[in-house]
């Protein structure tokens, strides 16, 4: 079974950065899509970014040129670098992956973060 660990994540001022990390274990297959997900309190969860078996990278638009996903493929580990955070951002983040051949997706326990203006 596969388990999702986040860290990293915390109370930062406007314009500061935080970098969140995600751990994978029990993996025995490939992880096709790895991502970041958010839920503000009174909001639905939404997307983030997510990054591709091959590298390839979404971001939503709220966050493009701020956010930065990244992934480790040896160490089955996802990074979400955040600069110039603003207020909107805070929320629980939640790590994703996906693996296709399982039909399957996975989510971490989530980690707050909180921008203060």
């Amino acid at each position: 079974q596969v388990q999702l660990v986040e860290s990293g994540g915390g109370l930062v001022q406007a314009g500061g950065s935080l970098r969140l990390s995600c751990t994978a274990s029990g993996v025995t297959h490939s992880l096709d899509s790895m991502g970041w997900y958010r839920q503000a309190p009174g909001k639905q969860r939404e997307l983030v970014a997510t990054i591709g078996y091959g590298g390839n990278r979404n971001y939503a638009d709220s966050v493009k040129g701020r956010f930065t996903i990244s992934r480790d493929y040896d160490k089955n580990n996802v990074y979400l670098q955040m600069n110039s955070l603003k207020p909107e951002d805070t929320a629980v983040y939640y790590c994703q992956v996906v693996i296709v051949l399982l039909g399957s997706d996975y989510w971490g326990q989530g980690t707050q973060v909180t921008v203060s203006s």
